[in-house]
């Protein structure tokens, strides 16, 4: 992967947390709303298809979704 796209794929997910972060807080969404958009992208990731390398990629990608979810890092827990 070119590093312009690593670098694009950091933004968004910087972005993408703080978004997230920012519904939580001003109380647009809960926590457990927050959680199923997570776990819908990572599924989402894990059934994609494609080449074997489109695969492991969607695959790298819902680990790192399912991390997010597990550490609670898009959500400021009480």
């Amino acid at each position: 992967m070119k590093d312009d796209q690593m670098h694009s794929g950091m933004a968004a997910l910087s972005i993408c947390e703080a978004l997230l972060l920012a519904l939580n807080d001003a109380g647009i969404l809960p926590e457990k709303e927050i959680m199923g958009v997570l776990s819908d992208a990572a599924a989402t990731q894990e059934n994609a298809t494609g080449s074997e390398t489109d695969v492991e990629r969607h695959r790298a990608a819902a680990a790192l979704i399912r991390n997010i979810i597990a550490g609670g890092n898009s959500v400021r827990r009480l």
